[in-house]
């Protein structure tokens, strides 16, 4: 949502091309790392692959993962569709589809966070695990946020940044270069993307209120405890309506603890998926 590569710079990192595939004939782009049981990672709104830089290469020692540029963000196409998460579910499927995996295990943030769910509720024959971080999802989001907040989600000016920073990181250095975090967001030109899904939030589409108890895959919620976008009590009723889900806090870290707090955020994340004990 911010710096994408999750540092301070006075430029934006390059990164390497990475794949891409057709699906429903849009062009969607992906970084495939490793191998083993797939794991999908899904960003957050205003986002792209960069965000799981730090995540990659630890999971690659033992699973095959591929972070994806959702449709609508980053390399990937940007269609003029009615995005909702039923276009991003529906996207993903085929996506999978084309790479002919049957089953994976999808860890999303925020708005991806909020993909997986509903994903996994549409296809639950091809989940393995589920991680949830700083997930959206639940109508009480969009209804109790403050209205400048929700407003500032669309990105689109200095304001918007300054007031939406302190409320994603609790560390002001993934935000305090305002125009830097501006440039990349003229350069996405995801625009169009983030204000059709803003106006399906508002909607109350696809929303995920009772309908959580229906899932009963191993799940994983992790949550910055100074997430002041989707706070910590989202956290809690997510643990509370997926049975036997774990739930991991990580303190002193914000709404995308992958980015701000990675080290802290792999750990709990290699033991679910058993690469450490």
């Amino acid at each position: 949502m911010f710096c994408s590569n999750g540092q301070n710079e006075t430029e934006p990192k390059e990164r390497p091309p990475g794949n891409f595939v057709s699906v429903f004939g849009a062009k969607l782009h992906y970084v495939d790392a490793g191998s083993g049981p797939v794991v999908v990672l899904l960003h957050g709104l205003a986002d792209d692959v960069g965000v799981w830089e730090s995540v990659m290469p630890a999971l690659a020692a033992k699973h095959r993962v591929i972070a994806l540029d959702q449709i609508g963000f980053g390399r990937s196409d940007k269609p003029l569709l009615g995005y909702r998460v039923a276009t991003f579910v529906d996207f993903l499927d085929g996506f999978l589809n084309e790479l002919k995996i049957d089953r994976a295990s999808l860890v999303g943030n925020s708005l991806g966070g909020w993909v997986a769910a509903s994903f996994a509720l549409t296809h639950p024959e091809r989940i393995d695990r589920l991680v949830l971080c700083d997930a959206a999802g639940y109508a009480a989001v969009t209804k109790t946020m403050d209205p400048r907040a929700f407003s500032a989600l669309r990105l689109a000016n200095r304001e918007d940044i300054r007031y939406l920073g302190p409320l994603t990181f609790h560390d002001k250095r993934f935000y305090e270069d305002v125009d830097l975090v501006l440039k990349q967001r003229v350069t996405a030109g995801d625009n169009y993307t983030i204000n059709q899904f803003l106006d399906s939030m508002i909607r109350g589409e696809d929303v995920l209120d009772g309908r959580l108890g229906r899932i009963h895959k191993p799940t994983l919620i992790v949550w910055g405890r100074e997430d002041k976008l989707i706070p910590l009590n989202f956290a809690e009723r997510f643990h509370k309506e997926i049975t036997g889900s774990r739930l991991e806090v990580i303190d002193n870290c914000g709404h995308m603890p992958q980015v701000e707090c990675a080290d802290r955020f792999n750990h709990p994340l290699l033991k679910f998926f058993g690469d450490e004990q």
